[in-house]
């Protein structure tokens, strides 16, 4: 993109990571002309692209953000949002009335708090969270602050999405992104890998790349190592 002034928006990206989209102007008229002038330049710069939606550089952090209408602008020209990066509550509660995951800045976590003494020992980790039934095209699941156990297949056009790590004991279909909150450490693991993308901590390999996996249909464990996603066979 060539450098604008008036710019409402800026691209951050690399080969092997999520598109992360920082709104610098709430001005979705702008943003739609700007969107629309790089599809026109590359048509498919924009094919699905997963998107973390930034709000927290805005100028203005008073104006209110109509954030249905941004994520559907957004969507019209092939970015999906998987989350939202903000420090304020109203995109928060908006956020989650849209049933999109949320990254709050370090800002929106206020001063840090000295460690208890019960903390020190070691914090309780949250249970997982364990779903009982197949995850169908077009549905979204997301464990927040823990692990997400899928028993059963997810379909294409599905979405699995965890701050920790993600197990599907049946085939993996669609979508699956671990770690996004910037945990390297998060695994994926399921019993049959057909998956339309794979995710950990922002470094994810699609269909495409995965097909050419000598493990591509079988059960596989997939973790990362520095920007590198590695398939083993279970």
């Amino acid at each position: 993109m060539s450098q604008d002034q008036d710019a409402v928006f800026q691209l951050k990206g690399s080969m092997l990571a999520i598109t992360l989209l920082e709104l610098a102007r709430y001005d979705l008229a702008r943003l739609e002309r700007q969107l629309a002038d790089k599809v026109a330049q590359a048509p498919k710069f924009f094919d699905n692209t997963p998107l973390i939606l930034a709000l927290d550089k805005l100028h203005d952090a008073s104006i209110p953000v109509d954030l249905q209408k941004l994520i559907a602008i957004c969507r019209q020209h092939g970015l999906q949002t998987l989350a939202v990066r903000t420090d304020r509550q109203d995109d928060m509660t908006l956020a989650s009335e849209l049933d999109v995951p949320v990254i709050a800045t370090s800002s929106a976590s206020g001063r840090a708090l000295e460690p208890s003494d019960e903390a020190s020992q070691g914090e309780v980790p949250r249970p997982s969270k364990v779903i009982h039934r197949p995850v169908r095209g077009g549905q979204q699941v997301y464990a927040q602050g823990c692990d997400l156990i899928v028993i059963g297949p997810v379909s294409p056009g599905a979405e699995l999405l965890s701050d920790g790590n993600i197990h599907v004991y049946g085939p993996l279909r669609g979508r699956a992104l671990a770690g996004i909150k910037g945990d390297g450490k998060a695994r994926i693991f399921c019993k049959e890998l057909n998956a339309e993308l794979v995710s950990i901590a922002g470094r994810y390999k699609v269909a495409e790349d995965l097909r050419r996996s000598p493990f591509w249909g079988q059960g596989v464990h997939i973790s990362l190592t520095g920007d590198l996603l590695n398939i083993h066979r279970l």
